[in-house]
């Protein structure tokens, strides 16, 4: 299946305003222009940079970045919220503007590598500062750096798949990312388990990071972007646009959106208070519910490493998209529905696994169809951001809502799980369904 020239999209350049001696490898962004497969190498050393990435950059979020503030802050625990949620919300406003900045950027360089290797490095140094950080402001401060850093390289590599990866590859490469992604933090666990030093605990990972950012950005070289033409500065009323998108005019993008965003809100409604679950349909303390909670997160891993790889590979052997997001939509309201009405650890160990599948495959396949469905090539880091939007707004978004649906109907402490967990199977169905029945341009 091939790429389809999009409807309402404006190139900044065209081949007559290019060197004579541009050649498709010079000039992937062009919107229209077919796409050459990327070789298997080149593959290699981009998952190895989305390896590197996730676990300098989710190891923390899922562990480390506890550890520091539970040493300075014990029995705290919605520090970590506040923590974790305003550096969300400043990526957030920035990611946009990010995007433009890298769509616009002109060097020797290209336009993403800047970006792979300066927020890297960015990251890093965040993450040293938190090793050390006498204080929880501090520690607040760095991480809204670290998460900056490091999310602005993830950012890039994702690009760099939209400007790069032909149409018959992006499943299988989706399914890779969110595979090093599963990975890298497992590992990133592993390593800093070893190590005694809370500097180590920060920086090991992050060095580990950023080598295979480099090795990417050395190796899969990016092409020259200073010959690419700019349109003129850029206005307010241009920066305010890059948050938003019309619709009408992209139609395919924005159902894509609306279904994801959709799908997203059901996923968060179903694992931001999991522990909790547990504990209360195992009937133990929170405090002994780990074991369960390990057993079911490393089974769930390998779980999602094969609905990634297998829904991305399939989806581009078959030639067809939309029926594997449903797919995984559907896979999703299984395992919600086993485990809204689960009260062993058998049958709630297979809702789970049932869900992580269906995740990996959901997100791994939809992300291949976001890229074939992006407005504008040229303008492909702003869309990238505006695409993450569908899923960081549910993030926040989802655990607000969640504590009124749990304790609706119910008395005393026993919450309402069985509601929240259905509530989060119809969401994950009609995102879903939404893609597969709204999006026209892919199969």
């Amino acid at each position: 299946m091939q790429d389809e020239p999009l409807s309402g999209s404006h190139p900044d350049t065209s081949a007559a305003s290019q060197p004579p001696s541009a050649t498709l490898e010079q000039r992937p962004e062009e919107p229209g222009l077919q796409l050459e497969p990327v070789s298997n190498n080149y593959l290699g050393w981009m998952m190895a940079a989305n390896f590197g990435v996730s676990m300098a950059y989710i190891l923390p979020l899922s562990y480390t970045l506890t550890l520091r503030i539970d040493e300075l802050a014990p029995g705290r625990e919605e520090v970590l919220g506040y923590v974790t949620g305003t550096a969300q919300v400043v990526f957030l406003i920035a990611s946009p503007l990010i995007g433009v900045w890298s769509d616009r950027t002109r060097s020797r360089f290209g336009r993403r590598r800047p970006f792979l290797i300066g927020g890297s490095v960015l990251g890093l140094l965040a993450l040293a500062g938190i090793s050390v950080a006498p204080g929880l402001l501090l520690i607040g401060v760095g991480w809204v750096f670290a998460m900056l850093g490091w999310a602005t390289a993830s950012q890039a590599i994702l690009t760099v798949q939209a400007d790069r990866i032909p149409e018959e590859q992006r499943g299988k490469v989706s399914g890779l990312t969110g595979v090093t992604g599963q990975v890298g933090p497992i590992i990133g666990v592993g390593l800093a388990s070893a190590l005694s030093s809370p500097f180590l605990v920060f920086v090991l990972p992050g060095v580990l990071g950023i080598v295979c950012v480099v090795v990417f950005a050395v190796r899969g070289s990016e092409p020259d972007s200073r010959p690419l033409a700019l349109t003129g500065p850029v206005s307010v009323k241009e920066i305010l646009a890059s948050y938003v998108f019309n619709p009408r005019r992209y139609p395919d993008f924005g159902w894509n959106w609306l279904g994801r965003f959709i799908f997203f809100m059901g996923l968060y409604f179903n694992t931001t208070f999991s522990t909790f679950f547990y504990a209360q349909r195992l009937d133990l303390p929170v405090r002994e519910v780990a074991g369960a909670v390990a057993v079911v997160g490393a089974v769930g891993v390998v779980a999602a490493i094969l609905g990634a790889v297998g829904g991305g590979f399939l989806s581009d052997k078959l030639g067809r998209r939309r029926l594997f997001t449903l797919i995984g939509a559907l896979l999703f309201v299984c395992g919600a529905v086993v485990e809204a009405f689960a009260h062993s650890f058998p049958v709630l160990f297979v809702g789970s696994v049932l869900m992580q599948l269906a995740i990996a495959a959901f997100a791994a396949v939809d992300s291949a169809i976001a890229m074939a469905v992006l407005p504008n090539r040229t303008e492909a880091g702003r869309y990238m951001a505006v695409v993450a939007f569908s899923q960081k707004i549910p993030s926040a978004l989802a655990p607000l809502i969640a504590p009124f649906i749990i304790t609706f109907g119910t008395v005393g402490d026993v919450k309402n799980y069985t509601a929240l967990y259905l509530t989060g199977a119809v969401f994950a169905l009609v995102g879903g369904l939404l893609i597969f029945t709204r999006v026209r341009s892919v199969r």
